[in-house]
């Protein structure tokens, strides 16, 4: 490890907050290479240590050596539903998950022109305060609700509401999935979008609110394909020139 990583590891392993380590961290944990440490967060908000090489194998497991990168959000509350849609969709399989203290990050190729890096980062009230930092070079956001958490759609709609504010995530396009439709009572994709007023959050970019279970996959892949089709199109407006990623 360069002396240079080691004072940025030993800042962070200090307990830096991210208020006083701004999102620098977050872009250079993003682009440095399989020596690099990235961050996660603790109950208190506390930075801490995270080893990157599965971020690193990840980002390297294209089968395409010429693939267009796109970076992902997943956002939501606690108990959404996030990680499991996410390994649900990247491993075809159910596992047993934990609530997310910082973030996952995995690829997902759903065609070979497109990679997807989803960051999934933690829904916990401590860890929304940290959701901006994760904002930067993001090109589609998506949103998971808990269909059948009726008590708490106020507090997840007013999430978004502030997230879209961001400046890093300024017309970038949305998906809204409605998780947990195997659920009997859970709300409908037609009931989320009119109580969330997502045609008047989303009126500057595009959006869709897909219905799913993250446990049987249903609505899953949609909602991605969806998302995929959206982001072509918003880095096809800004103008984005290819960037080939070439394995070793």
């Amino acid at each position: 490890m360069t002396d240079k990583a080691s004072k940025r590891t030993l800042s962070i392993a200090k307990g830096t907050s991210m208020e006083e380590q701004p999102q620098r961290l977050v872009s250079e944990a993003y682009a440095h290479g399989p020596c690099s440490e990235m961050h996660q967060f603790d109950k208190e908000g506390n930075g801490e240590l995270l080893s990157s090489t599965r971020v690193i194998q990840g980002l390297l497991s294209s089968k395409n050596p010429e693939t267009k990168q796109a970076r992902i959000l997943l956002l939501g509350l606690d108990s959404a539903g996030k990680s499991t849609l996410l390994y649900k969709l990247k491993l075809a399989k159910d596992i047993t998950t934990i609530p997310t203290i910082g973030f996952n990050v995995e690829m997902i190729e759903l065609e070979k022109s497109l990679s997807l890096t989803v960051w999934d980062v933690g829904g916990q009230e401590k860890m929304r305060t940290v959701w901006e930092y994760y904002c930067e070079n993001t090109d589609g956001l998506m949103y998971v609700v808990d269909s059948t958490d009726k008590q708490r759609l106020e507090d997840s709609r007013r999430e978004l509401k502030h997230i879209l504010k961001n400046e890093h995530i300024k017309n970038v396009p949305v998906v809204l999935l409605a998780n947990k439709q195997d659920v009997p009572g859970a709300l409908t994709a037609e009931d989320i979008t009119r109580m969330f007023r997502v045609k008047k959050l989303c009126s500057d970019r595009n959006w869709y609110v897909q219905p799913c279970c993250a446990i049987t996959g249903d609505g899953l892949m949609e909602g991605f394909r969806k998302l995929t089709g959206f982001v072509k199109s918003h880095m096809k407006s800004r103008g984005d020139t290819l960037a080939f990623f070439k394995q070793n």
